[in-house]
């Protein structure tokens, strides 16, 4: 079924709407919506009433939008919750335990790093991440751990895209990024140092490939004066070594 338009399905509309939230804006009214999706305001509100009939919307006490409960129920039957985030559950746990710092699991997700499990305490060092958000790879440990993992075609094909500096420190010459992505091969580990949050360093471990799932990598993140490499790169290595033997059993 199509609407008037015949190069956007029902279905390509409808999932523009649930695009349009995000972090910075979980609550949109009828004239936000619209705003964002750049579909007419009719089909907005015929859509949006739809979804909520269909609990993939909310409504809220003032009238706006939100994400419903029911579509993130449908979210958590995805294998990077069932099976990936459920089996590196208790290991991230450990990780945590023994470093008392931010704890994060990532998966690939198109061009970027999907954070799919964060765990954090009182006296962690405050970070950009959290559950569903995205950040860039090439600003982060877990996300040049997931870019150590990739092939040359893919490599190539990112390289194209522009990427922005986030800090100061941020490293963003192809050249400088290669040569960090044969160091964390040969090491078995990525860094970052202020690249993503000024004061932060993180280490990062990529899981080996499991089928099925996307590609995967486990991180921690520190102060700066915390990064000690020599005691925090073999946890986090140790870490992704057991995810990826129990996700292969």
């Amino acid at each position: 079924m199509r609407t008037n338009d015949p190069g956007t399905s029902v279905l390509a509309r409808a999932a523009r709407i649930l695009g349009a939230f995000s972090e910075a804006e979980p609550e949109l009214d009828l004239s936000r919506l619209t705003e964002i999706t750049g579909l007419p305001r009719s089909t907005v509100h015929r859509l949006a009433a739809e979804l909520v009939a269909l609990g993939q919307l909310d409504r809220t006490d003032d009238g706006r939008y939100a994400i419903g409960t029911l579509l993130w129920e449908i979210g958590e039957h995805a294998q990077v919750s069932i099976r990936l985030r459920e089996v590196a559950l208790p290991h991230l746990l450990a990780l945590f335990a023994a470093t008392g710092e931010n704890v994060h699991l990532a998966v690939l997700g198109g061009t970027e790093a999907l954070y799919v499990a964060r765990l954090t305490g009182s006296a962690s060092i405050p970070t950009l991440s959290r559950m569903g958000g995205r950040l860039p790879l090439h600003a982060t440990g877990v996300g040049k751990a997931l870019l150590s993992t990739m092939d040359e075609p893919w490599l190539a094909g990112y390289f194209a895209l522009p990427r922005e500096r986030e800090t100061i420190y941020s490293v963003t010459d192809e050249g400088a990024l290669r040569e960090e992505l044969l160091t964390a091969r040969r090491l078995g580990y990525a860094t970052t140092r202020q690249e993503m949050t000024l004061g932060n360093v993180s280490f990062a471990a990529p899981l080996p490939a499991i089928a099925g799932l996307p590609r995967a990598a486990v991180g921690v993140v520190t102060h700066l004066a915390k990064g000690d490499a020599s005691r925090l790169a073999p946890l986090v290595m140790r870490a992704a070594t057991e995810i990826g033997r129990d996700l292969s059993r």
